[in-house]
């Protein structure tokens, strides 16, 4: 079961101006399953999305970039099929997608916006992909925002979405967010596709900084297995009236805070994961060396394996930290912690710590990992979780 994630509750997804809902049951890969999703925005949105740095990627991400900067009125999302490494077909099957609905909401193809996630290697099944759309237009509805986040799921175990109300220039503004992703976790992007709709307009030039810098702050700091997707796509959607220029530090926050949530509730909802693990690198000489020895250990196997055996083997988050290619790095500087416990300091064990302690820790289902550095006052934080069983059947069953 995912790990302390609260399922979201319909009531308590709060419904965004301009932004309307709508999914079916079209078959894709498992019968009677929610698995097509339409999402209708009012004229004048923006959008502005980020997307997997893979080369294989997929038909829909090549669309998508495409058609950056266009206005853009529906994004249509199927889960059960990638449609990935499908080559020019995988364009043409995406593009009949997009002008069927097209036609179905009186606007032009190059305004609707693909996504897909699933088996990669497989040729859509766009037959009973249009077949479905009119079910997902005739469903339309601004409170669907957890039937979506139930529309796109995959190996995930339940559905991820929140929601914020904030206060700017004596209005209230609404940011509500869905995201899926279990397995296939890895920055540039984590393995996921990720919604995220506010009712308070920006120019889209500010729209697009803004998408980098949440992904950046939440989605490009999780890691499940260290395997990049070749659809991962986050897409921020900005509806309604304008905000002042004062107001816009605080629609920021309030936008990243929702997409921390939701990649931390990817992390959660690993595949087979039992413990949620935030390893925090402090004291490095620039944030990116805290980067790269926060994600040496997050995707070790090793360090995973042992935190699911709740076996404090820890010599092998030294391991990690070593070959995390900063040549420099003294090690008798560095300092160790699991949570308040500190395990290595000066090259080696501390003279405190015992395997009792290191016991006592690793069973909990949430833990810390604090590397300490020594070396200038940068940080950086990324989430990961442990490996079990359940990730290698769940992956080697993916396709039955």
């Amino acid at each position: 079961m995912p790990v302390n994630l609260t399922m979201p509750k319909k009531e308590e997804l709060l419904s965004v101006e301009g932004v309307r809902l709508g999914t079916a049951r079209a078959n894709i890969k498992k019968p009677d399953r929610r698995d097509l999703l339409v999402i209708e925005l009012a004229k004048g949105s923006n959008v502005s999305g980020v997307f997997t740095k893979n080369r294989f990627c997929a038909a829909p991400v090549q669309l998508c970039r495409e058609r950056a900067g266009k206005e853009i009125r529906a994004l249509v999302v199927n889960t059960g099929n990638a449609n990935a490494g499908t080559g020019e077909e995988g364009l043409s099957r995406a593009r009949t997608t997009c002008r069927e609905l097209a036609r179905l909401l009186n606007c032009s193809e190059d305004q609707v916006l693909p996504f897909s996630t699933g088996v990669i290697l497989e040729p859509l099944p766009v037959e009973k992909i249009v077949a479905g759309l009119p079910a997902c237009v005739d469903d339309l509805n601004e409170s669907n925002w957890f039937e979506a986040a139930e529309a796109i799921m995959t190996t995930d175990i339940q559905p991820k979405a929140f929601s914020k109300e904030i206060e700017i220039d004596g209005r209230k503004v609404r940011i509500t967010g869905i995201a899926k992703g279990s397995g296939m976790i890895h920055p540039n992007m984590a393995t996921m596709l990720g919604f995220i709709a506010f009712d308070a307009k920006l120019p889209q030039e500010r729209l697009d900084r803004l998408v980098k810098e949440a992904a950046d702050a939440s989605f490009n700091r999780i890691t499940v297995d260290g395997d990049t997707s070749t659809n991962d796509s986050l897409m921020l959607i900005s509806t309604g009236k304008e905000i002042s220029e004062e107001s816009y530090g605080k629609l920021k926050e309030a936008v990243i805070e929702v997409s921390i949530l939701l990649a931390q509730a990817i992390v959660r909802d690993g595949e087979g994961a039992t413990k949620f693990i935030t390893v925090r690198v402090e004291e490095g000489a620039a944030e990116a060396e805290c980067e790269k020895v926060a994600f040496s250990v997050a995707h070790s196997p090793l360090v995973k394996t042992a935190f699911f055996a709740s076996d404090p083997n820890l010599g092998r988050i030294l391991a990690a930290i070593g070959y995390s290619a900063i040549d420099d790095l003294e090690v008798e500087k560095i300092r160790v912690y699991l949570d308040e416990v500190l395990v290595a300091e000066k090259g080696g064990r501390a003279s405190s710590y015992t395997e009792e302690e290191g016991v006592r820790v690793m069973k909990k289902p949430e833990i810390t990992i604090r590397v300490v550095l020594g070396r200038g006052k940068s940080s950086a934080t990324v989430w990961t979780c442990d490996f079990s069983y359940d990730y290698v059947r769940i992956n080697a069953d993916y396709r039955s």
